[in-house]
């Protein structure tokens, strides 16, 4: 399994960003993704995860109202629409994948990463 996230960049306080990760080498789309985060010096986080039911959806305290995890199954690709972007929002992406239909929160959930993609908000 391949994890390929883009989307990251850099932009302003109350700015908007989209991630992508794109899975490849899942053989349906029965699977759960999330998407983690670290900043540096901190362990990574949770941000945001949904199970292969498109509407069963978790979220961080911290982003809720902000993000927003979807998915397209067709396109094996899962999304995380950032918006009202904060300074403490600074961190590594990195969207994860498992082969269990419903998401989990915890780290150890996952079997699989991406690469991670740099999310950086300047105030």
């Amino acid at each position: 399994v391949q994890l390929q996230a883009s989307g990251g960049g850099l932009v302003q306080a109350g700015g908007s960003l989209r991630l992508s990760c794109v899975v490849s080498g899942r053989t349906s789309s029965s699977y759960a993704m999330g998407w983690f985060r670290q900043a540096p010096g901190k362990e990574r986080e949770f941000v945001a995860a949904i199970s292969w039911i498109a509407g069963v959806t978790s979220y961080a305290d911290s982003v809720k109202g902000r993000f927003t995890i979807s998915r397209d199954n067709g396109k094996n690709t899962v999304y995380l629409q950032m918006n009202s972007l904060k300074v403490e929002d600074t961190a590594v992406y990195y969207c994860s994948s498992t082969n269990h239909k419903y998401y989990s929160t915890s780290y150890g959930g996952y079997d699989s990463w991406g690469q991670g993609t740099q999310v950086t908000v300047s105030s």
